[in-house]
């Protein structure tokens, strides 16, 4: 296994039981995920869809997608064992599998499915356009949410956070992300910027974020520069 954090995501959902911006996580870690999942699911309608959810980690955003956006049905996957070993156990009894497996060969049909999510897994892969192919292969539309490229202020956090060093964290520049879904034959059917609100701050600059955040999301030029993370919606061409 050479894609980046799998082993500290592991040992993060032995020793908390979950990963931990999403396990007794900090307000900054509830409230930043409740945006991505809101995002996925203004980007598409989800109801009655057969949902792939590529790198789905511990399940905690698999399941925040089954119970708001209704779908038939959910696939995630993820390498990190420990982590599909608690996915699973969430997942029981609903119309959700878990899978522990990689991005780049999945044992699956194409077109398996009508929706494929991305939420930040790209940039832990070792071979993202490679993950992106197997996606369209499996699905029609891609929803990618990846850290936003474009903000200095995350991308120093990248580089002084003990945190995101050990896991792999890094960012793309969204341009980037949209050549690589074209040169794969598919069309950027929508983008945005959204959220403000980093991962492990603390509370009250949690809450003075969360309260600039839609602000700076309907703002031109700021929210390229500001906001923590680049939504695409592609599809495949046929």
């Amino acid at each position: 296994m050479t894609d980046s954090g799998v082993g500290a995501f592991d040992r993060d959902a032995a020793h908390n039981r979950g990963y931990l911006y999403t396990t007794n996580a900090k307000l900054s870690s509830e409230l930043a995920n409740r945006r991505l999942t809101s995002a996925a699911l203004e980007s598409a309608d989800f109801k009655g869809k057969r949902i792939l959810d590529v790198g789905c980690g511990d399940g905690t955003y698999t399941m925040d997608l089954l119970r708001d956006g209704r779908p038939a049905s959910i696939y995630g996957f993820d390498p990190a064992r420990e982590a599909i070993a608690l996915a699973a156990q969430k997942g029981a009894g609903k119309p959700v599998t878990f899978a522990a497996h990689d991005a780049y060969s999945v044992p699956l049909p194409d077109d398996s499915f009508d929706i494929a999510h991305l939420r930040g897994v790209l940039h832990h892969l070792e071979r993202p356009i490679d993950a992106l192919r197997e996606a369209l292969r499996l699905a029609p539309v891609l929803i990618v949410l990846e850290p936003n490229g474009y903000n200095p202020i995350l991308k120093c956090i990248e580089k002084l956070s003990r945190y995101h060093r050990e896991h792999g964290e890094k960012s793309y520049a969204p341009a980037a992300l949209d050549r690589w879904v074209e040169g794969l034959g598919a069309a950027v059917r929508a983008r945005r910027f959204v959220g403000l609100v980093p991962f492990f701050c603390p509370d009250a600059v949690a809450r003075g974020l969360k309260a600039l955040e839609p602000a700076l999301e309907r703002t031109p030029l700021l929210r390229s520069a500001g906001c923590a993370v680049y939504v695409q919606v592609a599809q495949r061409g046929e």
